[in-house]
Formats: structure tokens, sequence, C-alpha cells
């Protein structure tokens, strides 16, 4: 899946691409590649005052070429998906100044929509589920198997391209509307160099 890399100057020139009329909301994306409607891409966003680079799942609605002459950059309209209205309405509120005591996380949320399985630590039974986010330091969760804070959780993903799934041990640190968020326990220095090649085939996967 293509990330399109929208850096804006100041949280005033993200609210001017920013597209509100747009059901989900929408924004305009700098970049010279041409896209297709309805291609579906990460949008990468980043301005000074948002204390991580948000990463949100869309599909473009419409791309238009440079025009030198007249000013115009080239770029992308991109639509964000309905799962990540929390996210969207994160960056708006620190667009808008209504909120200032974000935590910086130390790596930035890749959005996927992807099947898995995970166990209890304490079991061998498997329980279906599906994965909204993952980075290399955890991941989103959505199931509807009731998890308390600190529980201990073995996900099982098949990365991208992979023969064989891999297990990945990890608490849970909260919980969202729909699932938990998790925090990934790396026991030997292998498991963060295995998450982060899962996270480049994400990316990279089409």
């Amino acid at each position: 899946m293509r990330v399109l890399k929208a850096r804006y100057r100041s949280k005033e020139e993200f609210l001017e691409a920013y597209d509100a009329s747009v059901p989900g909301g929408a924004l305009f994306c700098p970049t010279t590649t041409p896209l297709e409607d309805q291609e579906e891409v990460v949008v990468e966003v980043h301005f000074p005052e948002l204390p991580n680079k948000m990463m949100l799942l869309g599909t473009v609605i419409s791309w238009r070429a440079a025009l030198p002459r007249l000013r115009v950059r080239a770029g992308a309209t991109v639509a964000f998906a309905e799962a990540e209205e929390s996210k969207r309405d994160f960056v708006l509120e620190v667009a808008n100044g209504g909120r200032t005591d974000a935590v910086k996380r130390r790596h930035a949320r890749l959005p996927v929509e992807r099947p898995v399985r995970w166990r209890r630590a304490n079991s061998n039974d498997f329980e279906d589920a599906s994965l909204r986010e993952i980075s290399i330091g955890g991941a989103q969760l959505i199931t509807e198997q009731p998890l308390e804070a600190d529980d201990d959780v073995i996900l099982e993903l098949t990365m991208p391209g992979g023969a064989k799934p891999i297990e990945l041990a990890s608490k849970v640190a909260y919980d969202t509307p729909n699932g938990y968020g998790l925090r990934f326990i790396y026991r030997d220095g292998g498991g963060s160099r295995r998450l982060r090649e899962m996270v480049r085939r994400l990316i990279r996967e089409d």
C-alpha cells in the first residue's frame, strides 16, 4: 500500500488542506505521483504541533497535476476511512488548539485491517480477531473477547510473503471502544527485528 507523506509547516497550513465537507473528512496531500481514484493509501500526517506522525488509512478521491504558472501544486485529495475517526479527531483537536496534553509515542502506528489469531499466555486455545493498527511497539487488537489491563497475550501473525506464522508476546495496555491496545514484549533482540521487517512489508504490500 502506498504511503503519502503529508508534511505541513504549521497547524494552519494543515487546516487549509483539510476538507470538512467530505463525509469523514479529507486531506489534500502534495505528491507528484499520479494516483487513481478509489486507490487505498496510507497518509502519514505531520505538522510541528502534532506530537507524533499520524498514519491514517484513506481512499483517493481525486488527483491533480501541477500548474507551475498558476502556483498550483500536484497532489491527491484523500478521504479518511470510517475506522480512522478517532485518529482524525485527535489530529483536528491538536490543529485547533483543543489538545495540548498528548503524549509523544516512540513509534508511529500503521493502520491495517488484517486477520490474526491470539491466545492468553496461559492457554493453548486461539481466538480469531483482527488488527487495526501495528507498530514496532504495539498494536490495536479488535476482539469481542474480554481482556483486562496487563493480561499477557500471544498474537499469531503471518508476515506478508511468509509461509509460517510468528508469535509475538504482548501485554494489554488499555482498552478501546471495540478492542484493546497491546504493548509488545521483546524477549530477545530478534523480536524487534522481526517486527520492523513485518511493518516494512505491510507498508509495501499492495
